[in-house]
């Protein structure tokens, strides 16, 4: 009996995957004629050779279904409000900081410069290296201190 539970439970996953290979090959045509939607197929691309290759921190089935539900509610709009409000999270965060900090923190969140890390590692490490070029200096004469008269 054990092996029938075993035989159904590896049809279902070569099923599960044998659809997602459908729908996967068929999304650049479904996203062809739509820029956001071609975002979304990309979106999706990219999130599910995150979970073929092992890089999720969840379990191969689980990370393909939850990407795959994530790119049909995207394909609704659902997602974008998600989005947003992840965006507006981050400028709360940066406004705190001083003016210039302000403008880098922002810049780093909109994906300038470079990342590194994970959520599971302990955080996102982001940086963004700007150099600033320095105000010429204007030398300033020497004060002339009147010369003492020969006596």
């Amino acid at each position: 009996m054990k092996h029938i539970g075993l035989q159904s439970s590896r049809s279902r996953s070569i099923r599960v995957l044998c659809m997602g290979a459908v729908a996967w090959s068929c999304m650049p045509a479904l996203a062809a004629g739509d820029p956001a939607a071609a975002d979304a197929a990309a979106r999706h691309q990219r999130e599910r050779a995150v979970c073929t290759s092992g890089q999720s921190n969840q379990e191969r089935a689980t990370c393909l279904r939850e990407a795959s539900a994530a790119y049909a509610q995207m394909r609704k709009g659902g997602v974008q409000e998600h989005d947003m409000a992840f965006e507006q999270n981050a400028q709360r965060r940066c406004q705190a900081l001083p003016n210039d900090d302000r403008r880098a923190c922002l810049a780093r969140m909109q994906g300038h410069g470079s990342s590194s890390g994970s959520v599971s590692g302990g955080g996102i490490y982001r940086e963004l290296v700007t150099t600033e070029v320095a105000a010429p200096t204007v030398a300033q004469p020497a004060a002339q201190v009147p010369l003492a008269a020969p006596k």
